[in-house]
């Protein structure tokens, strides 16, 4: 349970950022060889061209990805202020100030000057004509800096959106509280917190987001040598249709097991009210953590001082101060988690849907745990003992029936964190996008929303298994 409120919007997903990886990015861009960059008309990011529109709508494909990673595709955005580095850093970095901001901090009331440069991404015309879109971002903000995300939408009658802020986000919070904006809204779509959705009546008359924008901004402190440096950004558009229920998949017959750490969100249960209170509201950061400790990384000693040192589990309390959202008031905020995970050296993240229980297995067998956004009624899912309005767990694994192993944080202690979930139940909980609550009302659910958190140099395997799913 990670929402204060439901909300249908998207979740994550490791991108293989690696330079040596140079490919381009997004499931229909997935069978080209060339790294992606402009094509087409100047400024406007194609993918492989003006066939990829066509070959997605023919494959009855409803997500698209498209992520900025290497020194090629920052090279090609617009630059005040900002550089591409070269080579293993590929990033783009602070250059040279392009102005100076006052910035008050809403959450504080601190106001400050900053020095900003700016990149803005080419236009991405989407494969598919999207209702919804999420953005990703991967980056270091040392002490004294921080970034903003923003996002422009271009309808599908011509219009376009303004630039909507999609975060206001750092590591850390010494300089700035990490913030999503409410009230956003051109009255054809809005922000919910971290997800740009089409509004239902524009939606219903068949309004359709088909490219979107990136505008990255850059903040230092004045006279600072140093500023932030991002490794990824991008975005995640989808038009999942409305449905009860999937089809039920065929299962391999082949188990898969990741040994991936197991923690309990409920040991936190009254842990640090500022931070929404630990238990049932950490289980987003209670399964990125279980991933980041899979691939090795861990926090430091000193980015653990502050906590109690009574508690158990000091890094789960790190990782919810880490992606706590001040404007949201939780931890649940899935690019906050995405971009927390990559903060971590060697590790990039994303926020995807994926279609298929089979695509899920795909990133299983190339070991890349998979964490997964869904919502049920107490009796949809068995073993599971609760109902939730939305809720992130960590799969790890698949057994020879197909049943789904998850390590699931809503567990009593950290032993009891592994389950087994009947497959037919929990992929109709995961990838349907309607549900009927306790009292019988039709509400939103997730449609396949994950997180993917992989290496920023993926073996071959992960490479191929990436590719596949539509994020490489």
């Amino acid at each position: 349970m990670t929402a204060p409120t439901p909300r249908r919007a998207l979740l994550a997903v490791a991108l293989a950022a690696a330079a040596a990886a140079t490919v381009p990015v997004g499931r229909a861009q997935a069978a080209a060889a060339q790294p992606a960059g402009p094509a087409g008309a100047p400024g406007t990011s194609t993918g492989t061209g003006a066939g990829s529109a066509a070959a997605a709508a023919a494959a009855g494909r409803s997500v698209d990805n498209r992520f900025w990673f290497s020194r090629g595709h920052w090279r090609a955005g617009t630059h005040r202020g900002t550089t591409a580095l070269p080579g293993t850093r590929a990033g783009l970095a602070f250059d040279v100030p392009a102005g100076r901001t006052e910035y008050t901090d809403p959450h504080t009331g601190r106001k400050a000057a900053w020095d900003h440069a700016v990149w803005t991404s080419p236009v991405h015309r989407t494969a598919v004509p999207a209702t919804e879109v999420v953005a990703s971002w991967n980056a270091h903000t040392p002490a004294g800096t921080w970034i903003r995300i923003e996002l422009r939408a271009t309808y599908g009658d011509g219009g376009t959106s303004p630039w909507y802020v999609m975060g206001r986000w750092a590591s850390g919070d010494a300089d700035i509280r990490r913030t999503s904006v409410d009230g956003q809204t051109d009255g054809r779509s809005t922000v919910w917190t971290d997800t740009l959705a089409v509004d239902a009546p524009a939606r219903a008359a068949g309004l359709r987001i088909t490219a979107w924008q990136l505008r990255l901004t850059l903040y230092r402190t004045p006279g600072s040598g140093r500023g932030p440096t991002v490794g990824l950004a991008g975005a995640m558009a989808s038009d999942v249709p409305d449905r009860f229920t999937v089809p039920a998949s065929a299962p391999s017959g082949e188990a898969v097991e990741l040994a991936v750490p197991r923690y309990s969100q409920e040991v936190h249960i009254g842990r640090y009210p500022e931070y929404d209170n630990g238990g049932e509201a950490w289980c987003s950061p209670t399964s990125s953590q279980m991933v980041v400790e899979f691939w090795g990384r861990r926090p430091a000693p000193a980015d653990l001082a502050w906590v109690d040192p009574s508690y158990s589990d000091p890094q789960v309390c790190h990782a919810a101060r880490s992606t706590y959202d001040h404007a949201y008031k939780g931890c649940g905020n899935w690019p906050f988690n995405a971009a927390y995970a990559a903060s971590y050296g060697g590790i990039a993240a994303v926020v995807t849907r994926l279609s298929s229980l089979g695509d899920l297995e795909v990133l299983l067998r190339a070991g890349i745990p998979v964490i997964t956004s869904q919502s049920f009624r107490a009796d949809e899912l068995t073993g599971a003992g609760y109902a939730t309005a939305g809720h992130l767990m960590t799969i790890v694994g698949l057994t020879a029936s197909g049943d789904v192993v998850a390590n699931d944080p809503h567990s009593p202690d950290n032993p009891s964190v592994r389950r087994v979930y009947r497959r037919r139940e929990w992929e109709n909980a995961w990838l349907r996008t309607k549900r009927y609550n306790a009292a019988g009302k039709a509400v939103s659910a997730p449609g396949g929303v994950c997180y993917l958190y992989a290496p920023t140099r993926p073996t071959p395997p992960q490479v191929t298994a990436l590719r596949a799913v539509g994020v490489l």
